[in-house]
């Protein structure tokens, strides 16, 4: 290789070693045999479905997440390890609780076109996060999908985004999945949220390919829906 040459092969692995790292330092063994991916949909009450997010090795939470509190009904379980959010995140009260024991992964497909790099107003001064980054994961997403996110504005959820990292990240383990309306619903416009209000489904978005992708691997086998 020329001196100053890149080896992108390397750099691509050191990236994708990152975040394994990071996530597993958060988990609760360090061997990941189990993660719960969990979105932010409406819910009904069961326990089972709390018991069997909350036994999960790594715990995964996307955006604005609300988790049971206590002397209510069991939903979605209490635990979070690592937050997946992007830029628009809506905070509701449980996202930043107790953050200085959680991993914070910040989505930015957007700045393959026209996102700019700013960090909200609002965010904690002494709260860190890491970027997820675009070429080894957020690319590999979009190819699975069909997407042409690199001539066009149109990329995954990141409901979807945090599904890819747990299947992709932690082969061997058991995915667990509760709270994603598009898996049922592709043809939804707008998303309803367990705490807060609802919003449009991005136009940047194609759910229904993402339905298809994460039914695939239900029927396979590879995850697990909770509904």
């Amino acid at each position: 290789m020329l001196p100053g040459a890149r080896d992108d092969d390397a750099e691509q692995a050191w990236a994708l070693g990152h975040i394994d790292n990071l996530m597993r330092a958060y988990a609760r063994h360090d061997d990941v045999r189990s993660v719960a991916v969990v979105g932010n949909a409406p819910l009904e009450p069961d326990s089972a479905r709390a018991a069997t997010i909350d036994a999960c090795d790594l715990i995964v939470r996307v955006n604005g997440f609300a988790l049971d509190r206590p002397g209510d009904p069991a939903c979605v379980g209490s635990r979070v390890d690592v937050v997946v959010f992007n830029r628009a995140l809506r905070a509701t009260p449980w996202v930043f609780d107790d953050y200085r024991n959680r991993l914070y992964l910040l989505v930015e497909p957007g700045r393959l076109h026209w996102e700019p790099e700013l960090i909200p107003d609002w965010w904690p001064a002494d709260l860190g996060f890491v970027a997820v980054p675009n070429r080894e994961i957020t690319l590999p997403l979009a190819d699975a999908l069909g997407l042409p996110v690199r001539t066009e504005p149109t990329w995954a959820t990141t409901g979807t985004m945090a599904i890819w990292l747990a299947a992709t990240r932690f082969p061997e383990a058991a995915i667990q999945l509760a709270g994603f309306s598009f898996i049922d619903d592709p043809t939804q416009t707008s998303w309803l949220h367990a705490w807060g209000e609802g919003c449009l489904v991005g136009p940047e978005h194609q759910i229904a390919a993402e339905s298809r992708l994460v039914n695939s691997w239900l029927d396979s086998g590879r995850a697990q829906l909770w509904r």
